[in-house]
């Protein structure tokens, strides 16, 4: 007779003949014979009584991604089991009203009514149970009790013991089991009966879920589950153990098991295919309980109406019937096996039936996890923007000292220390900046090594006389590491360690303590963008100057403490001269303004223009006995050319070069960092002078050609482009009658470039893209006219 499946097939009930899913077995001899070997027990029908026999609706050869069928009323089990009353529990908690989605990725439209079946066995008490604890224990009995296995299943087993062995036991097991345990027995003995009665696998579940109506989803997964896994171990623990206990070996002999051990071959497929439905069913529980955790979470950012309705997309009652309906399924194939012995072994419908369910189970576990990926993102979202708000309202609130602020922006977990001495090599705890002037030094891994290196000159250097005030600061390097975004990998830990290791001021231990509300606040209030950044705290924790880099790179520790108000006064105080611009990039250039020498600063990257300039300017130095010293300061990017450069110019004698490239480098990042710092003054481009100077340099650096400044001590400046001033050196003899002495050369030179300047001109003033504050209206500095603005990608390699 053909099997028919009930959920499918509206007649089927009324079949006056039917397969038992069981067994296998229709009628004859061998039906007899199982028959007498089968376990006297209860053949009442008890609590589902329908017309005719159930059959097994995974007995039918039906497609595994296909949908079931809606039962009809008349086959859907009347409720005449009593529910299991367990003991009360003051576990008891609020539980949220469940929605039913109007979609399910495993069901048609047509299959709701069946759906709604399964769901109006579900009337939970609101009783809360965690039951993570049981299903440790559960994974550990499956995993262990495994009769039989080949070596690919073997090996997995031995990973998932050797994984239970490294998770800590959790504690609550004895608390869980003094409610649970009677139920746990009775769906077990539930099992059993239906077994025996050969109720098909739908009507089993079914009966199930009718008698565990009471308890959340989770709950009866974890209890149903429970029941199964102790047949399991029973019957695992007999197998392991009749060949070498005595007491093991006679039960086994009563239950004829050496006979039905013969058979490994068959029994090790039989096993290897229970094996994989129970992972199945182990991870699918885990996943359900886990939205059971998001659903009962106390922290207010979890519950919210569109996570609520999120939850529901996942059908956790279908995850959990199809999960309870895989544990009836290996229950009776134990059950079977223990039953009917070898003539059991080589059913080929439970073969199919355990490969539809696991396949199943495969399918509804995916969905499950990509739910639960995107509740705990909608989480997490939610807690960074509630600690995001946190974190603002913080740093907008007094303090009376700067630790809470601290506290919040390098957060330590489990009391660990979180700094790191760059100095001692030790890791020290956030008392070293208590009530001090803080400097955030903001960057990614990736901090060029010329910043770091006059950093370093920088901290070493107001650390020489730690009692004067401006060496009252501690700098603290956060690395701005969003692993959101990029993952933390070896190499980056490798990296990380690298770059700290070379500072000698504080670091965070491990980029993990900076929370991504941190690094949100960091990009997003202090404007942080790639390029490395000073945030300054005073002593009570408040924000004094969200990037005091610019100052740093101008005054150094005269900049302290840092704010914007130090900066307007340092202006003011400031005019244009060779000490402002050359600073210290060379320590002669403080002789040569003390002997009150000419001085002459000078840059570019052709060589040929460079010996020409020189040479000329050599001449008419000598020729106007005016005392000159010139030094060649390169190109912004000082690569290979500007270093053969400075041996050529060493090598012929042509003038001073900056002997450490790196102090190149600062030259023009600090020329950068005056530009930018000005530009934020309250004063029009068109009136600044020393703004209009800044660009003019800027402005040479970004052409082709070299250019040159001259000074006479710290009084007058002159500058010019390559062309011009070449032109106006060589014609020297029309102008020497205005030089009578050096306080006359500077001032000459200034009206020779000034009456040569031609009104056609093309400047261009070249900035990185990363330098954050950019001006919408920046002034030429040759004709005062506002500058057009463009986007310009350059690669230049030598």
């Amino acid at each position: 007779m053909e099997s028919v499946n009930p959920l499918t097939e509206k007649g089927a009930v009324n079949h006056p003949v039917a397969t038992n899913p069981m067994t296998n077995l229709s009628s004859g001899p061998a039906a007899a014979a199982a028959a007498n070997r089968m376990h006297p027990m209860n053949h009442d029908t008890g609590h589902h009584a329908t017309t005719g026999h159930h059959i097994n609706p995974l007995n039918a050869q039906i497609n595994p991604h296909a949908v079931v069928k809606p039962v009809p009323a008349a086959v859907v089990p009347a409720v005449h089991t009593t529910p299991i009353n367990p003991r009360i529990s003051n576990l008891a908690a609020a539980r949220l009203p469940h929605r039913r989605g109007d979609h399910h990725m495993f069901m048609a439209s047509d299959d709701n009514a069946m759906m709604k079946h399964i769901e109006e066995t579900h009337i939970p008490d609101g009783r809360d149970f965690d039951v993570k604890p049981l299903v440790h224990v559960i994974e550990e009995i499956v995993h262990r009790a495994t009769p039989i296995a080949s070596n690919v299943h073997e090996a997995k087993v031995k990973a998932h013991l050797e994984a239970l062995e490294e998770k800590v036991p959790q504690s609550g097991l004895t608390e869980i089991l003094n409610y649970l345990a009677y139920p746990i027995h009775r769906i077990n003995m539930e099992l059993i009966s239906k077994c025996a009665n050969k109720e098909d696998a739908h009507s089993t579940t079914m009966s199930l879920l009718h008698s565990l109506t009471t308890y959340a989803w989770d709950t009866k997964v974890a209890i149903t589950f429970a029941a199964f896994a102790q047949q399991y171990g029973q019957f695992g623990l007999l197998v392991h153990q009749y060949t070498t206990n005595p007491l093991a070996k006679s039960v086994a002999i009563i239950m004829e098991l050496p006979e039905i051990m013969v058979r490994q071959d068959v029994l090790r497929q039989k096993f290897d295919a229970i094996h994989d439905l129970v992972d199945k069913m182990l991870d699918v529980t885990k996943c359900i309980i886990q939205f059971r955790d998001i659903q009962t979470s106390n922290q207010q950012y979890v519950i919210t109406q569109e996570l609520e309705k999120l939850i529901n997309t996942a059908h956790i009652s279908t995850a959990a019937y199809w999960t309870i309906r895989a544990a009836v399924m290996c229950s009776a194939m134990i059950l079977n096996l223990i039953a009917l012995g070898h003539e059991h072994i080589s059913s080929t419908s439970e073969a199919w039936e355990i490969s539809s369910l696991a396949h199943k189970l495969a399918n509804i576990l995916d969905h499950l996890r990509k739910v639960l990926n995107l509740c705990h993102q909608k989480i997490e979202e939610r807690r960074q923007h509630d600690a995001f708000e946190a974190l603002l309202r913080l740093l907008r609130t007094p303090h009376i000292d700067n630790m809470k602020i601290l506290s919040i922006l390098i957060y330590s977990k489990d009391d660990q220390l979180p700094l790191f001495d760059g100095t001692h090599k030790r890791r020290v705890s956030l008392d070293v900046l208590r009530r001090k002037h803080v400097l955030l030094l903001l960057s990614d891994l990736d901090i060029a090594p010329e910043e770091l290196f006059i950093l370093h000159h920088m901290y070493a250097e107001s650390k020489t006389q730690p009692n004067r005030p401006e060496s009252n600061y501690e700098v603290v390097w956060i690395p701005v590491v969003d692993k959101r975004i990029t993952p933390w990998t070896e190499a980056k830990q490798m990296k990380f360690e690298e770059v700290q290791a070379s500072m000698p001021w504080y670091s965070v231990a491990h980029p993990s303590m900076i929370d991504p509300a941190v690094i949100r606040c960091i990009k997003e209030v202090w404007g942080y963008n790639k390029k490395p950044q000073l945030v300054v705290l005073d002593p009570q924790g408040k924000e004094a100057n969200n990037n005091a880099y610019h100052m740093l790179w101008i005054w150094g520790s005269l900049a302290f403490p840092f704010t914007k108000a130090r900066e307007e006064a340092l202006w003011k105080e400031q005019t244009w001269t060779i000490e402002l611009l050359a600073d210290s990039i060379d320590q002669n250039i403080f002789t040569w303004i003390s002997e009150g020498k000419c001085i002459c600063l000078y840059g570019g990257e052709d060589i040929e223009w460079i010996r020409s300039f020189t040479t000329a300017t050599r001449a008419v130095a000598n020729a106007a006995r005016v005392p000159l010293e010139m030094l060649y300061v390169g190109k912004r990017n000082p690569k290979e050319r500007v270093r053969k450069n400075s041996s050529i110019i060493q090598v012929e004698n042509l003038s001073h070069v900056v002997q450490d490239q790196t102090l190149i480098w600062f030259f023009w990042e600090r020329l950068e960092s005056m530009w930018h710092s000005r530009t934020q003054q309250d004063i029009p481009g068109e009136t600044d002078p020393i703004l209009q100077e800044i660009v003019t340099i800027l402005s040479y650096d970004g052409s082709d050609q070299g250019w040159a400044v001259f000074s006479r001590g710290l009084a007058e400046m002159t500058r010019g482009k390559g062309d011009l001033i070449v032109q106006v050196m060589k014609g020297f003899d029309r102008w020497r009658h205005e030089v009578s002495d050096i306080t006359t050369f500077v001032p000459t030179l200034d009206r020779q470039l000034r009456d040569l300047h031609s009104p056609h001109h093309c400047t261009r003033l070249i900035l990185p893209g990363t330098t954050g504050h950019i001006p919408e209206r920046v002034v030429c500095a040759e004709c005062s006219r506002p500058m057009e603005k463009f986007i310009m990608y350059r690669c230049c390699i030598e």
